[in-house]
């Protein structure tokens, strides 16, 4: 339990475990007969996740795997195991250090269920491209199967999934808050971010002899603990945000001047007075608090019940305000929420890896291939990605809607230009399908490698929740030369015919550098370049923290400028969201009207989808903004809920379809724009539909899932 800035050890400068003496396995063993071929009589740690195991360095069971190996473990893998019974999980037998738990590369709930709640029938990250071979909330019903197995042997949990629920948090797909997940999977240890820095560290620590319950030390974890331990500084959260307080509403009906509350303090006026001293808390503003040289190391900021989040929106957003502010690993402090009689503790984030750290991840031996248990069966996550190339992790643009800042960090870390020109020889080396097209050169985003920021003490000191919004701060390096030159570099190798970019792309930041977005759009588009504005409405793109339309037009004008000058055709395809907290009707009418008036014809649209611990995803649910300081009277953040209204919000993305016409009518109608019916260019759509039309879906035809009123399904 420290929040101390130290220079951390070198990831690959630990003392090998003495299993390093049987090598290096081809594939990480998925059966006992994979095992005895490598003369394993058990495993060290066995990694259970929801995804087929693709050896790859973009497939999450692969990076850990094989990280742990190069310390000297032996690591096996349990896919999509089935989880109707514990069998399935002691195909390896019981491994002698923990049980890692994954999910997978994405969350299983919007693995499993689309935006409005229905079921999905297929599954990237699974051969064949089916469905349902995960279960729903995998990191729970996979650590309970783990216990169920082996009841002694730790559970260690990770991914995207346990990580974006390591405290209270919203849970879309059931309407309500639940608990933190370390406590549903009664896991021992959860680890959050990618965790490389953290897994080896456990690893060796267990291999030594250690107990899993003495590890509570390592920054990006979580565990359950009864009490704070004696020595620590404990700041209330209110220290960051001060709520006030709220009385009831009294019902003019009633008479209140004969309750039994009212006689007492008519016989005693200082009552009240009394109850308010003994309920106050001292506040301790963090400011007030480092002055008076509260040390870091040693305090912990108590975050709101889960009790209370549970019942109050406005304290959810608070404490959501309250997380967001301390992930910046040079200063955030840890955290702790009371469960019950149980208290979650979160130790400070990780520190991010080194250059030469990341490198040495990603050139880990990988096959770069899906196992061979799999024969011919296609997994289209793995063909989407195998001739792409991973070249940086993290992101500082913090948009309210995504949760890669919460998982992998605001600080980017970049792999160096030698390591990624290596991978690039490597696919084309290994790789007999490989045609000479680098399909993406990227990552979370496209142009953020090697872009951080100038000041190393300004950075360890910063709080803000975005480097680019409002406006992009004065202390980013946004030089994105660099990248020119590595583009240019992997373009260049023997054997390369392409390269394409097709990671998000951060066009407020590119056109800081116009050299960079003239090399991009001569060299690195394939006619059709994806782009993010997500709304044209000042509303919506303030609580998505997005840039107006103006860095659009900027890039749009340079995109345009640089196309003609290669004496090429191509296009900007423009994303958009739907539905976004603090979006009305007239906000997608408007943005509506601006796809019209620049030819767009969205074919596929995109519905928030409230992720846990998205700052939007605290919005949708509380009704307030923690981008700003939380009150019960600061700011009120409206949020399309209902199906009817989520599916005219969508329908006004997709003005042309005679599907959306109705509603979009009827809306048009009721906020008095009849002006916008007709068959002009000025309208929006027509006043009637289409001869012989008839609707895609049956009148009233509501498809039930599990979350919308179908029973659970059954078990075996």
């Amino acid at each position: 339990m420290s929040s101390a800035i130290q220079t951390p050890k070198l990831i690959f400068s630990h003392r090998p475990y003495w299993a390093e003496c049987f090598g290096t396995a081809s594939y990480l063993p998925t059966s006992r007969e994979e095992m005895d071929a490598l003369g394993w009589d058990s495993c060290d740690i066995i990694i259970v996740t929801g995804d087929a195991y693709v050896d790859h360095p973009s497939f999450g069971m692969a990076v850990i795997g094989r990280v742990l190996e190069a310390q000297g473990f032996r690591v096996g893998i349990i896919a999509q195991p089935d989880w109707q019974s514990a069998e399935p999980f002691k195909a390896l037998g019981q491994p002698n250090l923990f049980f890692g738990v994954a999910s997978g590369n994405m969350d299983s709930m919007i693995n499993r269920y689309t935006a409005d709640r229905r079921l999905r029938h297929d599954d990237a990250y699974t051969p064949g491209n089916e469905g349902g071979k995960r279960p729903d909330r995998a990191v729970i019903v996979y650590s309970q199967r783990c216990r169920e197995a082996y009841k002694d042997t730790p559970i260690i949990i990770g991914s995207i999934e346990a990580s974006l629920r390591r405290i209270a948090h919203y849970d879309y797909w059931s309407d309500k808050v639940r608990r933190s997940v370390l406590l549903d999977s009664r896991a021992d240890l959860l680890l959050y971010g990618n965790a490389e820095r953290a897994i080896i560290d456990v690893a060796h620590r267990l291999g030594r002899g250690d107990s899993i319950d003495s590890i509570r030390d390592l920054r990006g974890t979580a565990f359950v603990t009864r009490d704070v331990p004696s020595g620590w500084t404990v700041i209330d959260s209110s220290s960051v945000d001060q709520l006030g307080k709220v009385d009831p509403i009294t019902s003019p009906y009633v008479d209140t001047s004969a309750t039994e509350s009212c006689k007492k303090n008519e016989e005693n006026p200082d009552a009240e007075a009394a109850v308010e001293a003994v309920q106050a808390v001292r506040i301790i503003d963090p400011l007030q608090a480092r002055k008076a040289g509260t040390d870091a190391a040693k305090t912990v900021i108590r975050l709101p019940d889960y009790e209370v989040v549970k019942n109050d929106p406005v304290n959810y957003a608070h404490a959501a305000r309250v997380l967001h502010l301390e992930t910046n690993p040079g200063n955030a402090r840890a955290l702790i929420q009371r469960h019950g009689d149980q208290e979650v503790w979160l130790n400070p984030p990780p520190i991010p890896l080194s250059t030469e750290e990341l490198d040495w991840v990603f050139e880990r031996p990988f096959q770069r291939k899906p196992h061979p248990i799999y024969g011919e069966a296609k997994i289209p996550a793995y063909e989407m990605i195998r001739f792409s190339v991973n070249i940086m992790r993290g992101c500082f643009g913090g948009c309210s809607f995504c949760s890669i800042t919460e998982h992998e960090g605001r600080i980017i870390q970049s792999r160096s230009h030698e390591s990624i020109v290596k991978e690039v020889e490597k696919i084309r080396d290994m790789t007999p399908e490989f045609t000479g097209v680098i399909s993406d050169l990227g990552g979370p985003t496209a142009n953020m490698w090697r872009l951080n920021c100038k000041s190393t003490e300004i950075e360890s000191r910063c709080r803000r929740l975005s480097c680019v919004y409002p406006s992009i701060c004065k202390s980013l390096n946004t030089d994105q030369t660099p990248l020119i030159d590595l583009y240019r570099d992997v373009r260049e190798l023997k054997g390369v015919k392409k390269v394409l970019i097709a990671s998000g792309l951060r066009y407020d930041l590119a056109i800081e550098t116009p050299e960079y977005v003239k090399e991009l759009v001569t060299h690195h588009v394939g006619g059709y370049l994806k782009i993010a504005p997500e709304h044209s409405e000042e509303g919506p793109l303030s609580k998505m923290m997005k840039p107006d339309m103006s860095s659009y037009n900027k890039f749009k004008a340079m995109f345009d400028k640089y196309s003609k000058l290669a004496g090429k055709e191509q296009y900007l395809i423009p994303y958009f969201i739907a539905a976004h907290p603090g979006t009305s009707d007239k906000d997608m009418m408007n943005l509506a009207m601006w796809l019209k008036g620049n030819s767009f014809r969205a074919d596929q649209v995109q519905a928030f989808y409230p992720s846990p611990m998205a700052n939007a995803t605290a919005m949708y649910y509380s009704g307030k903004n923690p981008l700003k300081k939380v009150s019960r009277t600061s700011e009120d953040v409206v949020s399309a809920k209902g199906l009817k209204q989520r599916r005219l919000h969508k329908a006004l993305l997709r003005y042309h379809d005679p599907e959306g016409w109705p509603s979009i009518r009827e809306a048009l109608l009721s906020m008095g724009r009849k002006d916008l019916i007709g068959y002009g260019k000025k309208h929006l759509v027509p006043p009637r539909q289409p001869v012989n039309w008839t609707p895609k879906h049956g009148k009233g035809r509501r498809i039930l899932t599990q979350h919308t009123g179908l029973p659970p399904r059954k078990t075996k």
